[in-house]
């Protein structure tokens, strides 16, 4: 069992950075592939970037693309999304996801994904 706990959600205003943090603890998730998703209100939650176990896999979302960077730090028990030049349309809430793979995988189908953090709200307005 992976518990998963995000941070560093909150208001910025457009054009600024935001920086999410993603813990595992329980059980370690070195070998798993981690995902950040995000769900607006009234919408349904979508990928946003993944990161293999090795870090040397990355996939993002076209919305995302230039702007948001995945890092992971297995020593740590830690993956982070860099969130740069943020527009209002990247209000959401943000989730971290975790799940047991092969050393290649960034899945961004979000039904693979067997343990998920409880959510932090980033909000993009002027």
């Amino acid at each position: 069992q992976v518990q998963l706990v995000e941070s560093g959600g909150g208001l910025v205003q457009p054009g600024n950075s935001l920086r999410l943090s993603c813990a595992a603890s329980g059980r370690s998730f070195v070998r798993n592939t981690v995902a950040w998703f995000r769900q607006a209100p009234g919408k349904e939650r979508n990928f946003v970037a993944a990161i293999n176990w090795g870090a040397s896999n990355t996939r993002y979302a076209d919305s995302v693309k230039g702007r948001f960077t995945i890092s992971r730090v297995n020593a740590n028990n830690t993956v982070s999304l860099q969130m740069n030049s943020l527009k209002p349309e990247d209000t959401a809430v943000y989730y971290c996801a975790s799940r047991p793979s092969g050393y290649y995988d960034i899945s961004n189908d979000k039904r693979l994904y067997s343990y998920w953090g409880q959510g932090t709200q980033v909000t993009v307005s002027a």
